[in-house]
């Protein structure tokens, strides 16, 4: 499917915002209108994990239908994402395959499909308005004959991808002895498609030498330009890092790990 222009991608389906239950949901609470009894009984969005946007890599991620009608689920003749509160998105619908379950119930797969340097062009607002909650629109149809549009299958997170640094020392570090830990918590504008510095709540974790997992240190705030830096004291030679465990518009990110032994 090729790049639609600007107005083009922005829906006219009907929106119910406020909502915030994360990717699964069956249809019932929907507003929906159609022929029959076909339904879709129930939805999984991309695994039921948030969709995580960059500035450059291509972003795939599938939406899961069941389908059940008394002669058979035919198809999905319609599929759509978009926010829930302006009723913007920028993903394209690029086909979807069904395997059927039994003879009245099959479940759908929808894949949705965005080439980051679309976005600047999909919208007339800033692009980046538009992570947060989203939802899926569907229509699908039974072999009778039946259809039925749903302008709600699902609630889901599209997120800005983050991204942030560490560097830990001096190196190595006296036992008992002070490490400075610095960094940098950056996100991706959607506008721009680059990325940027910006504050927020970030976690300094540290991971014993031999042991499997970080635990975590202390909180500290990056400032407006995303720069991280802290002291702590060192007791044992292991791995540093910074955590960002994400806002509702923002995803998730660990830095790479900084190993500093002792002396």
């Amino acid at each position: 499917m090729e790049h639609s222009t600007r107005s083009a991608r922005r829906t006219t389906w009907a929106v119910a915002g406020g909502a915030t239950a994360l990717v699964l949901l069956t249809a019932t609470g929907a507003h929906a209108e159609g022929v029959g009894d076909v339904r879709i009984t129930g939805t999984v969005v991309n695994g039921g994990k948030n969709v995580k946007v960059g500035t450059k890599a291509v972003v795939t991620f599938p939406i899961a239908m069941t389908i059940k009608d008394d002669s058979g689920a035919k198809g999905v003749s319609r599929l759509s994402a978009f926010n829930s509160s302006n009723a913007y998105g920028f993903f394209d619908w690029t086909g979807t395959t069904c395997v059927k379950k039994s003879s009245t119930t099959s479940v759908c797969t929808g894949t949705m499909k965005v080439d980051p340097a679309w976005i600047p062009a999909s919208d007339d607002i800033n692009s980046n308005r538009i992570a947060g909650t989203w939802q899926a629109a569907a229509t699908v149809k039974a072999n009778d004959g039946d259809w039925w549009i749903y302008d709600t299958i699902a609630h889901f997170k599209v997120k800005r991808a983050s991204a942030i640094t560490v560097n830990a020392g001096p190196e190595p570090v006296a036992k008992g002895g002070t490490l400075t830990v610095v960094g940098k918590l950056s996100r991706a504008s959607w506008e721009s498609l680059k990325y940027y510095g910006f504050g927020g709540a970030v976690l300094l974790q540290h991971r014993p030498s031999g042991a499997s997992d970080y635990r975590t240190v202390k909180t500290v705030t990056a400032d407006g330009s995303g720069l991280l830096r802290t002291k702590v004291t060192v007791s044992s030679a292991g791995t540093w890092r910074w955590y960002f465990p994400g806002t509702t518009t923002t995803a998730r990110a660990a830095s790479a790990g900084d190993f500093v032994a002792l002396k």
